[in-house]
């Protein structure tokens, strides 16, 4: 490649790049537009988001959420005196792929109700089997 310069005479050109982004950031970019922020469970940056519905149910939060974390679970917990409907709507509109619903039925039984982002409920289940089926559904997703 040559260009003819000023004094009439051919020139190699030299070609500086600097990108602003690098590729793993383009990457990430891509992804994010892609999912439009619903990550799938082994991307998703928060797997598991626990909620209760009064105050007499935060111990046994607590409880669920260090399980889940000495599981390997990427898991927050949202303990405010709010209204369950608000504390899920905002989960659902942070794109929290599942949220963990604690009443006095949960606590009594050792067992969370799995809420789905898609609004869909799954079974109770035990903590263990909770942390589980996400470990086991990341590594599907990851095609491990």
């Amino acid at each position: 490649m040559t260009y003819t310069g000023s004094d009439n005479t051919d020139h190699r050109p030299i070609m500086i790049h600097r990108a602003l982004m690098g590729s793993l950031e383009r990457f990430v970019g891509v992804l994010i537009e892609h999912y439009a922020g619903a990550f799938p469970i082994w991307f998703a940056p928060v797997q598991a988001r626990v909620l209760n519905i009064t105050d007499d149910q935060a111990a046994y939060c607590e409880k669920v959420f260090g399980q889940l974390r000495k599981a390997g679970v990427r898991v927050e917990k949202d303990l405010r005196n709010e209204k369950l409907n608000y504390k899920i709507r905002e989960a659902q509109m942070d794109k929290i792929p599942y949220m963990l619903i604690v009443g006095e039925k949960e606590k009594a039984e050792g067992t969370v109700t799995v809420r789905m982002r898609d609004g869909k409920n799954l079974p109770p289940m035990s903590i263990d089997e909770f942390a589980e089926k996400i470990l086991e559904e990341s590594l599907q997703g990851r095609g491990i």
